[in-house]
């Protein structure tokens, strides 16, 4: 687990928008790893600005930071590719130098009982810039179409997801926070992708999702981030 976590971290980024005019300039909305050829990147669609996801507006601009050495990131100018609000997916495209591109499963490989580990940045900013690794299980594939307590507990996303008809998820025994969202489910051993983090069952109101974690977060499974590559 500790080469794994070596070798994973600079292909997890922290993905948001860039204001000159703000304080702080970048704004951190959710996790992102590097795919393909070193420049892309995939995130979930509601880690985007409303606006961008629904393609009404050219701004906010995109970015991603990327670390340079210890104390040091450098923002790059990043923009959208393509959009699958079904799965909530998103690919972007970032500019400078290529990054190191992590490897997709195989469509199969998400398997009930598979140790996992996802990386990306929990609470966001709060915690600083520095990738952290979460280890857990799959410890089912589900149907979407989750149980809710209450009506409250349906949003806008879940309740078109619904009306779009079901596709298996990820449910990982393992705890993901805000800030989570859009990163990458390894395989523990392999380092491999089989899923990104998409949300976390909260058993109250969002804000005690920090304070009494459920401990079950969701994942969509690698087959539709191939999907959104062209990948076969």
């Amino acid at each position: 687990m500790v080469e794994l976590i070596v070798q994973v971290k600079p292909s997890v980024l922290p993905v948001g928008t860039f204001n000159p005019l703000d304080s702080p300039r970048f704004g951190f909305r959710g996790t992102g790893f590097v795919v393909g050829d070193g420049n892309l990147l995939i995130t979930n669609a509601h880690v985007l600005p409303e606006r961008m996801a629904q393609a009404t507006a050219p701004e906010p601009k995109l970015a991603i930071l990327v670390r340079r050495g210890p104390d040091g990131a450098e923002m790059r100018p990043a923009a959208l590719v393509r959009l699958d609000r079904s799965s909530d997916l998103a690919l972007l495209r970032f500019e400078g130098p290529p990054l190191p591109a992590l490897r997709l499963g195989d469509p199969q490989s998400p398997r009930e009982g598979l140790d996992i580990a996802f990386v990306g940045f929990p609470i966001g900013g709060a915690l600083g810039f520095s990738p952290v690794t979460h280890r857990g299980m799959i410890s089912s594939i589900t149907p979407i179409a989750l149980p809710s307590g209450s009506s409250q507990q349906l949003n806008e996303r879940a309740v078109r997801r619904l009306r779009e008809g079901s596709f298996n998820i990820l449910q990982l025994d393992a705890t993901a926070y805000p800030g989570n969202s859009g990163g990458p489910v390894l395989n523990a051993v392999s380092g491999e992708v089989v899923g990104v983090i998409n949300m976390v069952l909260v058993k109250g109101s969002k804000e005690t999702a920090l304070s009494q974690p459920s401990g079950i977060s969701y994942a969509i499974p690698v087959s539709f981030v191939r999907d959104l590559l062209g990948s076969p």
